[in-house]
C-alpha cells in the first residue's frame, strides 16, 4: 500500500492576508476615531477681522486725516475704536482755500493716498469716508456762503475719487465740536469701557472727566452734569457702550486763539483812534510790526469794529509796551459778564450750570500753560499762579523772550495776550476758583493720542454701522457625537469579527 502523505501546512492566502491588514486598519482607525471624539470640546471664537473709517479734521488752521479701526463685532453696539494712523494735510485749512475752491480739494490728496495704502485692499469700499470742518469754516459760511459752497463742493469731489465710502463733508456745529472732543477725551482715559487683565471689556465706576477745548476760531467748555440744563441747545444725551450720558456742551464763536489776537488788535486800535502808528500793551517791548486793516478785519469777529473810513489796504505801525495791566482791560472788554437771563451764566449771557468733576483742558490751552511752565519756569496750580504768570510774561521785553525760545519767534509776541484770555476765561468765564482750579489737567494727549474731536465722531458714527456677524467653529452636537461614536464602534466590531473569521478559517485549512 502506498504510504499516507504528511499533511501541508498551508498559510492564509496572500488575499486573506491583505484583507486582513485593510481590516486591521479600519480597526485602528476607528479606535483613534473614538479617542478623538471623547477629546474635551469647546466653541472657539474666530479672531473678528476689523473694519476701518476715515475722518478728516478741517480746521480753521489746518486738517488732519485720522484713519481708524476697530473690531468687526463690536461691544454694546459701539465699536472699540483705535488709531491706526494719521496725516497732517500741508498748507492751511480749506477755508483759506476760498478765493481758489479747487485747490482746497487738492490738498488732500497727499494724505487721501497714504490712507489707500494703510487700509486694506479688500476694505476700501466698506470703509466710510468722513470730513468735518469747524470754526474756520463756520467763520466762512457767515461771510461769503458762496464761497463755503464751493470749497466743500470741492473737497466733496475729490473725495469721490478715491475707492472709500463717501459718507459727506460737512461743516460741523460748535457744539459736536466739543461734544466729540469730550467722548474722546473720556474714551482715551477708559472712562467709557476698559479691557481688563482677564481679556474682557467692562465699564469701570467711576466719573467722567469735563473737556475744554481752546481752538484757532472758538473754544468749547463739555461736561456731565445731573442739574437742569435751563437751555435746550446745550443739552445733549448721549449712548455709548450700553451707557446714557447727560451732557452741557456750548461752543464760542470768535473765542478761539486767532480770533481773539484779531479781536485784541482791533480794540487796541479804537482806543488810539486808529492811528497810523500805535501803542500795544499787550506785546512785549522792542517788539513792532506792521500789517494792513485787512489783516484785521476781514473776519466777522472784527467786522463790527471797522474804522468808518476803512482802507483794507492801509498799513498799520505797532509797537509793544508790555503793559499787563492794560492788557488785562483790553482782553476783560472782550467778555460780557453782565448779561444773564438764566439762574447762572458763563460770559454772553450764555447759560451754564455749576461746574462738577475733573476736567482737562487741551489744544491752546494746554500749550499757553506749557509754554508759562517750561520757558517761564513758573507752576500753575490755582488761578493766582496763572494770573502771575501773564504778567511775568507781559513784562518780559522781546529780546529776553527770545533767548528763552527761539524756536516759538512766530508766537512769542501773542503770549501775554493769550495768557490774560486763558485766565480771565476760565476763572470769570468758566467760573473755577482757588477750589476747583486745581481739578483741570492741562494736557496735549491722552494715553498716547492727541484729543480731538476726530475721535469722538467715529466713536459716534459707529453706533450707525451694523456690526458684523461673530465668526464660530462649528461643533456638533451631543446626538451627533453619540450616533457617530457608535458608528466608530460598529466599524470596529465588524473589523475585527471579520479578522477573526479569516484567521479561523485560515487555521482549519492548515489542518487539513
Amino acid at each position: 500500500a502506498p504510504a499516507r502523505r504528511a499533511p501541508v501546512l498551508r498559510g492564509p492566502s496572500t488575499m486573506a492576508r491583505k484583507v486582513i491588514a485593510v481590516l486591521l486598519l479600519l480597526g485602528f482607525i476607528g479606535i483613534v476615531g473614538i479617542l478623538l471624539l471623547c477629546l474635551p470640546t469647546r466653541d472657539l471664537r474666530e479672531p473678528p477681522a476689523f473694519k476701518y473709517g476715515i475722518v478728516l479734521d478741517a480746521g480753521s488752521s489746518h486738517t488732519a486725516m485720522f484713519v481708524y479701526k476697530w473690531p468687526a463685532d463690536k461691544e454694546n453696539d459701539t465699536g472699540i475704536v483705535s488709531q491706526h494712523s494719521m496725516c497732517d494735510v500741508e498748507g492751511g485749512g480749506i477755508s483759506s482755500y476760498a478765493e481758489n475752491p479747487p485747490a482746497a480739494g487738492k490738498s488732500l490728496k497727499q494724505c487721501l493716498d497714504q490712507a489707500v495704502s494703510d487700509v486694506p485692499k479688500e476694505r476700501h469700499p466698506l470703509t466710510p469716508l468722513y470730513l468735518g470742518a469747524t470754526a474756520g469754516m463756520r467763520l466762512l459760511n457767515l461771510t461769503d456762503p458762496q464761497a463755503s459752497d464751493g470749497v466743500l463742493s470741492a473737497v466733496t469731489s475729490t473725495l469721490k475719487s478715491y475707492p472709500f465710502d463717501f459718507r459727506g463733508a460737512k461743516i460741523l456745529s460748535g457744539e459736536d465740536e466739543g461734544l466729540f472732543g469730550w467722548v474722546t477725551a473720556n474714551y482715551l482715559l477708559e472712562n467709557f469701557i476698559k479691557y481688563s487683565w482677564i481679556g474682557q471689556w467692562f465699564r469701570p465706576k467711576k466719573p467722567t472727566l469735563g473737556a475744554m477745548d481752546l481752538g484757532g476760531a472758538s473754544t468749547q467748555i463739555t461736561f456731565e452734569t445731573q442739574k437742569l440744563i435751563e437751555d435746550p441747545q446745550n443739552g445733549v444725551t448721549l449712548r455709548l457702550y450700553g451707557q446714557t450720558y447727560k451732557v452741557y456742551t456750548h461752543s464760542f464763536l470768535c473765542y478761539g486763539r486767532d480770533q481773539i489776537l484779531r479781536r485784541m488788535l482791533s480794540k487796541v486800535m479804537k482806543v488810539d483812534g486808529y492811528k497810523t502808528s500805535v501803542s500795544n500793551p499787550c506785546w512785549p517791548k522792542g517788539y513792532r510790526r506792521n500789517f494792513t486793516l485787512q489783516d484785521v478785519y476781514n473776519s466777522p469777529c472784527t467786522a463790527p469794529e471797522k474804522p468808518d473810513s476803512y482802507d483794507p489796504q492801509r498799513t498799520i505801525n505797532m509797537g509793544g509796551s508790555g503793559d499787563a495791566a492794560q492788557c488785562r482791560l483790553h482782553v476783560d472788554s472782550l467778555f460780557n459778564f453782565t448779561r444773564c437771563g438764566f439762574t447762572s451764566c458763563s460770559f454772553d449771557g450764555v447759560f451754564q450750570p455749576g461746574l462738577s468733576g475733573n476736567f482737562i483742558a487741551f489744544s491752546a490751552f494746554f500749550y499757553t500753560v506749557d509754554f508759562i511752565q517750561k520757558v517761564m519756569k513758573r507752576r500753575v496750580a490755582s488761578p493766582d499762579d496763572l494770573n502771575a504768570a501773564a504778567e511775568a510774561i507781559c513784562g518780559t521785553s522781546w529780546n529776553e523772550l527770545l533767548t528763552k525760545a527761539p524756536q516759538l519767534e512766530k508766537r512769542l509776541p501773542d503770549y501775554c495776550a493769550v495768557a490774560n484770555f486763558v485766565h480771565l476765561l476760565i476763572t470769570k468765564g468758566y467760573r473755577f476758583d482757588e477750589i476747583s482750579f486745581p481739578n483741570i489737567a492741562f494736557q496735549k494727549k491722552a494715553g498716547d493720542t492727541s484729543i480731538g474731536w476726530a475721535l469722538g465722531y467715529m466713536l459716534n458714527l459707529t453706533n450707525m454701522i451694523p456690526a458684523d456677524e461673530a465668526g464660530f467653529r462649528k461643533a456638533a452636537n451631543y446626538s451627533s457625537w453619540v450616533v457617530l461614536i457608535l458608528l466608530f464602534v460598529a466599524v470596529i466590531l465588524m473589523a475585527l469579527g471579520a479578522a477573526f473569521c479569516l484567521l479561523r478559517s485560515g487555521k482549519q485549512h492548515r489542518t487539513m
